[in-house]
Parts: structure tokens; C-alpha cells; sequence
């Protein structure tokens, strides 16, 4: 049974991953110093998870609901199609000035599309199908993002969606066979379980972080 803590597998696995690029790693400083709630940033782990995926996939389009400073927007953003473009929506008009000057100083600038606003009213307007969409915002929405983007996805697309493990309270509230009193965690369990039993995708959850469920659409 190994007994080695998450915490140093994760340290390990960092360090035997490749580090961000430059204005990433300036993103993630500054957001640190100068940001609240700094822990909902991808960071370099998740990052370039994120990036890799964008790679294989390889998307003419992306969609991020949830961009915060900027940092997992960029790292998905990697992978683009020469021709894509990737579409993110936040609703902190706080952050605008900061996000758009990281997007400004990134080689895909001009692939980068960035609303402020309620994404369950700016989805609708886009009139794009998408390879890959970045689930990343309020919790209480994660359901109704879900089923609004899963017909805007491509055949073969991908969702991978943040914080699914919710600091393992999903993990301990099945475990412990007893009513769930924290209102955040039933609804990321009620959650985890609408994605198992969708009959259109096949999903695998990554305990990476937070946890990051990967979905996959099927064949129509």
C-alpha cells in the first residue's frame, strides 16, 4: 500500500513536468500577490494538463466559462488550430484590465475572444460548435453549463470541467452514507452523478487537484 502523501506525488510530478512559459509563470506571481482568491488558479500542473489536451485535440474552437486572471484560458490556448479561436467568459469586470493585458502580451492575442457577463446568456449568442470547452465557474451553474454546451458541442468533443472532487467532501460524503449538510457539495455530487448517467458521452474523472472530469462526446 503506498503511503507516500498526495501533496509530495503532486510536488513530484511537478517537478518532472515542464515548467510554464514566462508570461504564465508571471501570471500565476502576480495573481498570487495581487488577486483575491488566488488558489482558483490553474497553475503549473493543471496548466499544462490543460495544455496537452488543447494539443491532441488539436480544436478550431474552445470555449472557457470561467477565465479569472487569465492563466487557464492561455494554457488551453496552446494547442489552437492556426485558424481557431477560443472564447471566454467571466463575469468579474474587476479583473477585465489585468486579463486583457496577459491576453495582449500572448502570441495568440488575436485568437482570443473575451466577454464579461452571465454565460448561460452569452453561450446562446455564439454561433460556433466546439472541439473543447473548460468548465471553471459558480458551482451552482455546473449542471445547467453542462447541458448548454453539450449541444453546442462537435461529434467527438470535449468538456473537461474543474473542481469535481471538491476538496474530497464528494469522496466523504459517500463514504460516510449520511445526509449531506455543505449545500456546495451536494450540488457537485448530484453533478458528478448527471455526467455518469449521460447516455450521449463517456467520462473518466482525473484526481488531479481539485479534479478535473474529463467528458467525451460519443458517436451520434
Amino acid at each position: 500500500m503506498m503511503t507516500t502523501s498526495y501533496n509530495s506525488i503532486h510536488q513530484y510530478a511537478a517537478r518532472y513536468t515542464t515548467p510554464e512559459p514566462p508570461l504564465l509563470a508571471q501570471i500565476k506571481q502576480e495573481t498570487q500577490a495581487e488577486v483575491p482568491g488566488a488558489h482558483m488558479i490553474a497553475g503549473h500542473l493543471q496548466g499544462r494538463i490543460l495544455a496537452t489536451f488543447s494539443y491532441m485535440i488539436k480544436p478550431k474552437r474552445i470555449l472557457e466559462i470561467g477565465t479569472y486572471t487569465g492563466y487557464s484560458a492561455l494554457c488551453l490556448a496552446e494547442g489552437l488550430d492556426p485558424n481557431g479561436i477560443l472564447y471566454t467568459i467571466d463575469v468579474d469586470l474587476s479583473l477585465h484590465a489585468r486579463v486583457k493585458k496577459y491576453f495582449e502580451a500572448s502570441d495568440k492575442a488575436d485568437q482570443i475572444k473575451y466577454y464579461i457577463g452571465q454565460a448561460l446568456e452569452i453561450i446562446p449568442q455564439i454561433p460556433e460548435t466546439f472541439d473543447l470547452v473548460f468548465i471553471d465557474a459558480d458551482k451552482k451553474n455546473y449542471a445547467n453549463y453542462y447541458d448548454l454546451v453539450i449541444e453546442k458541442l462537435s461529434p467527438h468533443g470535449f468538456i473537461i470541467i474543474d473542481n469535481v472532487l471538491w476538496k474530497g467532501k464528494v469522496v466523504e460524503a459517500e463514504d460516510q452514507d449520511q445526509p449531506i449538510i455543505d449545500k456546495q457539495t451536494q450540488i457537485m455530487t448530484h453533478f458528478n452523478h448527471k455526467v455518469q448517467q449521460d447516455p450521449r458521452t463517456t467520462q473518466v474523472l482525473f484526481p488531479i487537484r481539485d479534479g478535473l472530469m474529463v467528458v467525451r462526446k460519443n458517436d451520434c
